[in-house]
């Protein structure tokens, strides 16, 4: 086992990560990117964020990280929406995805493949090489291979199942938030045109009957509108 380079790598990784934290953190600062990372308050507050430059400004800190440990799912959803609240619960979901398959991969498959009769083992646990805690160090046609197969059916099932009570709180999260924006009516309007006209019945009874029969389930009302050069501009 190379020491070195396992530490090496982990500081790499470790670097990397640092390095795009505070980039974030700077980043997030910036009077230019206050519509990127804070639209939400922005569209709430209805203005723009007219602070003097400051230094401060390119000082990276881990105030956020705090703040963001902290918050409950309801600040969550009250900031960014559900589907804020949906990517939280997926980061989580591999979390625990994560722990099973490290657990089982750590106190059931790892024993199996170092006690395993294909390879020498070396004096000093440091001096292994990585190969000994692997299914290369398991002999062909061994018992053990069944071990390594049940542990991919239990990380399998646990996932499956994991998956299935997500999925059940997701799609409960969702239909109450769109059970809540029923009131807002601007949430489910389209625009439409070119809608067939017969000269018996005015513009507001064809549109009407248009989608009445073809789409009724979902038609609740309408409204007209005959000078679109203010909707045209912002389409």
């Amino acid at each position: 086992m190379n020491i070195a380079a396992l530490l090496t790598s982990a500081g790499i990784n470790t670097g990397v990560s640092l390095s795009l934290i505070s980039l974030y953190s700077i980043l997030r600062k910036q009077r230019s990117l206050v519509s990127v990372y804070f639209g939400h308050k922005l569209a709430q507050a209805q203005s723009k964020c007219q602070d003097p430059f400051c230094s401060w400004r390119l000082v990276p800190s881990a105030s956020w990280i705090v703040k963001a440990w902290k918050a409950s799912e309801e600040e969550l959803y009250a900031a960014g929406g559900v589907d804020a609240v949906v990517f939280l619960r997926a980061v989580v979901l591999s979390i625990r995805v994560f722990m099973v398959a490290a657990f089982i991969c750590l106190f059931f498959v790892l024993p199996l493949n170092y006690y395993g009769q294909q390879m020498e083992h070396k004096p000093v646990l440091p001096a292994e090489h990585l190969d000994v805690f692997t299914i290369a160090n398991v002999k062909e046609g061994s018992k053990c291979l069944w071990a390594h197969c049940l542990a991919l059916y239990i990380v399998s099932c646990c996932t499956c199942l994991l998956l299935y009570f997500e999925y059940k709180n997701i799609i409960q999260l969702r239909v109450a938030h769109i059970s809540s924006s029923l009131s807002c009516p601007s949430y489910f309007a389209i625009i439409v045109r070119s809608i067939p006209w017969v000269r018996e019945e005015s513009y507001s009874d064809a549109v009407t009957k248009f989608f009445t029969d073809f789409y009724s389930s979902s038609y609740l009302s309408h409204q007209m509108v005959y000078h679109s050069r203010a909707i045209q501009k912002l389409v």
